[in-house]
């Protein structure tokens, strides 16, 4: 199912528009696996109208890999000549050039990195023919991976590509609003815990049977032994590092819910001297972030000690707060019904504290909220300290405007008694934190909340012109 992209394929199709610098173009499209970078790049190709070539890289030795390249060069051409045998890359680009010298093509390379590894020279070859041989020809070069810090390291100055991109994209996982298409007849309740159980990564959102509810899918698809889903997490880290085992340790610590580098050391089991190197590791993966309070001046933000790390894969913060320990125990490999209680008792409470408050903060950054906030924020995110914290927070520090905002993701709908401990209570201990005054602030107040609020509580909230949003609302407003 290929679903939304819109901002991608307008990208790439504007990539064969462009005269300038080219008429040549050379681009990168990455992302972590899964996230449909192979299903966007044959889409666009396919749409496209103009002759192309895709090939795929494979662990394959070098002179193979330049044998099936080639041969798909001329299978998209429908040329029916023998494929040689070149003895280099820099060899291959030529014939390559003189194939496609008079008109547009556009050749992608999926999974460079395996091409790269195979043969150091294989980089260097195509930064010379991209100088020498395609720059100035109708050449729509595309490169595509999904080892994110390879991929990176291509954009440095120390790879032979550096400086030649044309442009590049970060592929990103799916919105929220994209849910309502992959599981049409569920409730925004159900499209919500999806969203925190696999987020907006469209092949694990194909592993969800759409006929079936939220708990039958848990049952049949997360805990059936033998699924896919019990290896994910381990198979994320195997193309990427060499021992996977103290990264999942770093991963499970954080997913058990320790959050400062003290923490996540005593629970994995790893020394400080050498947890900074993993988290390091995992932050350059995608799969961790650094959190720091939204409420910190620029220059505060950069030296701050007080950043906390979290999984920043909903999957993985499911599989390791319910699946992981199981697992560990071989309950998953003989009685995976004694697992799901704890999934169904625990999973409104990890959905409140997960995807719920990213849900609100989401909200908070999208265009159309700006009109009801009153300001664009510079930062949002969350606020704590010692003495409080709150879950939404946004600020523009030009206009010193401050958004208060609270999560709630129970049945029950808000009582006048939350709304009163976010005005009285947190506000001036927040503006302590930040060493401001309140009487040089405008404060704005939000409640994101399930099932809404009381009526008393929406009279506390209108009184001081804060804002109710709703999960109909959120649903209605976060939709793409």
């Amino acid at each position: 199912m290929f679903i939304n992209r819109t901002a991608e394929l307008t990208f790439l199709t504007r990539v064969l528009e462009r005269e300038h610098p080219g008429p040549g173009q050379f681009v990168m499209l990455y992302g972590r696996r899964r996230v449909g970078k192979t299903a966007l790049l044959r889409r666009w190709v396919e749409q496209s109208g103009q002759p192309f070539t895709y090939w795929v890289a494979e662990k394959d030795p070098a002179p193979l890999q330049r044998r099936k390249f080639f041969g798909a060069v001329l299978a998209s051409l429908g040329t029916e000549l023998p494929v040689p045998a070149f003895a280099s890359w820099a060899e291959l680009w030529r014939s390559v050039a003189q194939l496609t010298a008079t008109r547009r093509h556009v050749i992608v390379l999926d999974e460079l990195p395996y091409a790269a590894e195979s043969d150091p020279a294989m980089l260097s070859a195509l930064q010379h023919a991209w100088d020498a041989l395609f720059q100035q020809s109708q050449v729509v070069i595309v490169i595509c991976g999904s080892h994110v810090r390879s991929m990176e390291l291509l954009l440095g100055r120390q790879s032979p590509l550096f400086g030649r991109m044309t442009g590049q994209w970060y592929l990103q996982p799916l919105g929220f609003g994209a849910l309502r298409q992959f599981l049409p007849t569920w409730s925004p309740e159900e499209q919500v815990a999806a969203y925190a159980i696999v987020g907006g990564i469209p092949a694990y959102l194909a592993w969800l049977n759409p006929r079936h509810g939220l708990t039958s899918n848990i049952k049949q698809v997360m805990l059936a032994p033998g699924s896919l889903v019990l290896a994910e997490a381990t198979f994320l880290l195997q193309d990427e590092v060499r021992e996977p085992r103290p990264y999942l340790a770093v991963l499970q610590a954080i997913g058990n819910g320790n959050h400062t580098l003290k923490e996540i050391a005593n629970a994995s089991m790893i020394s400080t001297a050498h947890l900074s190197f993993y988290v390091a590791q995992l932050q350059e993966l995608r799969l961790v972030e650094r959190r720091i309070p939204a409420t910190l001046t620029p220059a505060e933000q950069r030296r701050s000690r007080m950043g906390r790390y979290h999984l920043s894969d909903p999957f993985l913060r499911f599989y390791f707060r319910f699946l992981a320990p199981a697992a560990a125990g071989g309950t998953l490999s003989y009685r995976p019904e004694r697992v799901l209680p704890g999934i169904q008792s625990g999973l409104r409470a990890f959905v409140g504290m997960t995807v719920w408050e990213e849900l609100a903060r989401q909200w908070v950054d999208a265009p159309q909220s700006a009109p009801v906030l009153g300001f664009i924020p510079q930062v949002i995110g969350s606020h704590w300290s010692r003495h409080v914290q709150v879950d939404v927070v946004a600020v523009d520090w030009q206009t010193h405007t401050l958004l208060l905002g609270e999560c709630k993701w129970t049945g029950d709908a808000v009582d006048r008694k939350v709304v009163r401990e976010l005005i009285e209570t947190k506000t001036p201990l927040v503006l302590n934190d930040m060493k401001v005054a309140a009487s040089d602030w405008t404060i704005r107040y939000a409640i994101f909340a399930r099932a809404g609020a009381t009526e008393a509580a929406q009279q506390e909230l209108a009184a001081h012109g804060g804002i109710l949003i709703d999960l109909a609302r959120l649903y209605a407003d976060l939709a793409e």
